[in-house]
């Protein structure tokens, strides 16, 4: 994956933070949550790996079973080319990377840390779900040092491989218990040694065990005794050692009984109480291997006679007694009868024993029958001279039907011939009845399925009936009786209406809008309206936009033009006052009588007065040209004649928002000038 990349279109690849044996982990971007979360992808090569997309899954609902402040939470399970798993992300690092950047560490601080490992390993183990994998790479912790545990029930996938994978993939074989690398299976007590090995890295800074490959280094764990803590530094506590001693011991049972007994053990070895603890010894094992005894050496009375004459080198030999020779020979052959009496009682018992050793029932080891069909445990059996008891039959999702999946008692246990082993028989995984789920949310419907162990495909396809994101219709018919991890159920899922792209209708008329409308089960609002750029009968504007998403009974909007909008016009009169000149009088001629004396004549007098009363005054003449709506500069608006100052009221025509211009011209002069005249002014 790279960055930017999305799985199931809501998780946004940021960057790789982790990879192992069979899956990679990713830092993205939850899109819908808003926040960072750890994406674990299974590795390509492991996708076609029927088994290991089982376990894969197992581990995400083992571990969504669990919910602890110690371990990681998972928040999201799910398939797209990969499966993968969502978790919480915990920034921080590892506890390899801690230890490496803080050692020496504590023994406090030591203590905090593993007390939080065995809370989250001690919850899992009260859940029946063992980790298998402890390692520091699996163990995260932040800054304020909480441990958070990830990758249960990983290690599942990788025991069927583990010595054969390389050391990348068997990082964990630093931390493998005994019984592991023997290949049996794993307990708890196989996690509560990986938990000594922890604590003994924590104390030191480093594995008990290294070697150049990981088969070396699996045989140092059952062959090696574990490395002194103490020699490497004397400075650590008795106690503290102790408790690594016995979580690591080999023998499974010599370890702690449960996680709390260690974590009980840890809390309190810093206690003064305990400072002259001594050195942790594990028991001896008894031997209790056949041993041949060797048979008592078988005398004659002469032997007899011999060894006791020979035993007593200083008495004197005695000369017989003639007269006792009858009495002699009489106590001999009494003495000889009772002798071989005995030596008879001896061999009789001797071969007795020798008979019931050769004909009492051997002690066998009941050999590992996991795996092998119920025919072939048989057979095995009959082998060793044993006898199968009652055969129990049950559903396992890991073992497929009529393979034996566990024996009682398993082959940790001695026992004689003839003894009675019952048998646990697969009948594989159980089948379930698929329930109908068209009409339900795809996502839930998914997560229903994932737990249950299909795997999920999907396609999309359009529905004017049902919502987006409901199921259509389903592979798998309700009712059906199918096995989940062999079944694939696609789920055909609603897109909602088919949606398109709404054109650009400016210019069609009413009749080609309805014929579009018509076609994609639109329905249309018409509405008329003016456009000085569209012609009439047109469409001038619609709603939505241009290329706007639109559905099958999605209603629209579209104007009509009506052509160019008439304008509103207003009408006011404005006032202007023309200002009256009169003309120049020109000055009438004097007689030469008058020029001569200076004097006027009375006649010329009353001449003049007699025509001023009887003259009128001489008008100017007004012209007026005004712009407006309705004329122009270039006609005159109107034309008179005045004597006086005159008002005149000018009739303005004007569109809203439009103004007016006027001139006025006296006698051919421009007296007055205007512009930029409103209704308000």
């Amino acid at each position: 994956m790279k960055s930017g990349e999305r799985i199931s279109n809501r998780y946004k690849i940021i960057r790789e933070i982790g990879s192992g044996g069979m899956a990679n982990v990713f830092l993205a971007e939850d899109l819908i949550l808003e926040r960072e979360v750890a994406v674990k992808l299974m590795a390509y090569n492991f996708h076609n790996d029927e088994a290991s997309i089982r376990r894969f899954k197992r581990e995400a609902l083992s571990t969504t079973e669990l919910t602890h402040p110690n371990i990681v939470n998972v928040v999201d399970v799910g398939e797209e080319e990969n499966q993968y798993i969502v978790m919480e992300y915990v920034e921080g690092s590892d506890l390899k990377e801690f230890i490496k950047d803080h050692y020496p560490i504590a023994y406090k601080k030591t203590i905090n840390i593993m007390k939080q490992i065995l809370d989250a390993v001690e919850y899992a183990h009260a859940h029946n779900i063992i980790h298998r994998d402890l390692k520091p790479q699996n163990i995260l912790i932040d800054k304020d040092d909480t441990v958070k545990i990830t990758d249960f029930g990983i290690a599942v996938a990788l025991s069927e491989n583990s010595i054969t994978q390389t050391n990348s993939l068997l990082g964990s074989v630093h931390y493998v218990s005994p019984e592991q690398a023997r290949g049996s299976m794993a307990t708890k007590q196989s996690d509560i040694y990986s938990l000594g090995i922890l604590l003994y890295e924590l104390l030191t800074g480093e594995v008990p065990f290294d070697g150049e490959s990981a088969v070396s280094i699996a045989l140092k764990h059952f062959q090696k005794d574990m490395p002194s803590l103490r020699a490497r530094d004397a400075s650590i506590p008795q106690p503290l050692e102790n408790v690594v001693l016995k979580a690591t011991a080999k023998e499974a049972h010599q370890r702690y009984t449960s996680v709390r007994e260690m974590k009980e053990d840890l809390v309190t070895a810093l206690s003064p109480s305990r400072a002259n603890e001594a050195k942790f010894e594990p028991e001896s094992n008894v031997d209790d291997s056949t041993r041949i005894l060797t048979p008592l050496p078988v005398t004659t009375p002469e032997q007899k006679v011999v060894a006791s004459e020979t035993s007593q080198p200083g008495k004197p030999t005695e000369t017989a007694n003639p007269s006792k020779d009858g009495e002699g020979n009489e106590k001999k052959k009494k003495s000889k009868k009772g002798i071989l009496s005995t030596i008879m009682l001896l061999l009789l018992v001797f071969v007795g024993y020798l008979i019931f050793s050769m004909t009492r029932p051997r002690e066998v080891s009941i050999p590992e029958l996991s795996g092998l069909t119920l025919e072939e445990a048989e057979e095995r059996l009959a082998n060793l001279n044993l006898l199968v008891g009652e055969v129990f039959e049950e559903h396992n999702e890991e073992v497929d039907a009529g393979v034996v999946i566990r024996s009682s008692p398993d082959e940790r246990f001695i026992v004689r011939e003839e003894f009675e082993v019952d048998l646990y028989v697969s009948l594989g995984e159980e089948s379930v009845s698929m329930d109908n789920y068209v009409g339900d949310n795809y996502e839930e419907v998914r997560a229903i399925l994932t737990t249950l162990g299909f795997s999920v495909t999907s396609t999309q396809e359009y529905s004017d009936t049902v919502d987006a994101g409901a199921v259509l219709s389903q592979s798998v018919n309700p009712g059906e009786d199918v096995v989940p991890s062999e079944t694939t159920v696609t789920l055909v899922v609603s897109s909602g209406p088919q949606g398109y792209d709404l054109r650009d209708l400016t210019g069609y008329t009413q009749d080609g809008v309805d014929r579009y409308a018509t076609d994609l089960n639109l329905s249309v609002n018409f509405t008329s309206g003016p456009s000085n750029t569209v012609p009439e009968g047109q469409v001038a504007s619609q709603s939505p936009d241009p290329g706007t998403e639109v559905f099958s009974g999605q209603r629209i909007s579209v104007v009509i033009s009506t052509g160019p909008e008439e304008p509103e016009y207003i009408q006011f009169e404005y006032p202007i006052t023309v200002e009256y000149v009169a003309p120049e009088e020109e000055t009438p001629e004097q007689t030469e009588e008058e020029a001569e004396t200076g004097e006027e004549t009375g006649e010329g007098e009353e001449t003049q007065e007699e025509e001023a009363e009887d003259a009128s005054p001489e008008p100017n003449r007004i012209e007026i040209y005004i712009d407006d709506a309705n004329h122009s500069f270039d006609t005159v608006y109107r034309e008179f004649d005045i004597t006086e100052n005159t008002v005149v009221f000018l009739n303005f025509v004007v569109e809203e928002e439009g103004t007016a211009s006027y001139r006025v011209y006296r006698d051919g002069e421009l007296i007055m000038e205007e512009s930029g005249i409103g209704p308000n002014d």
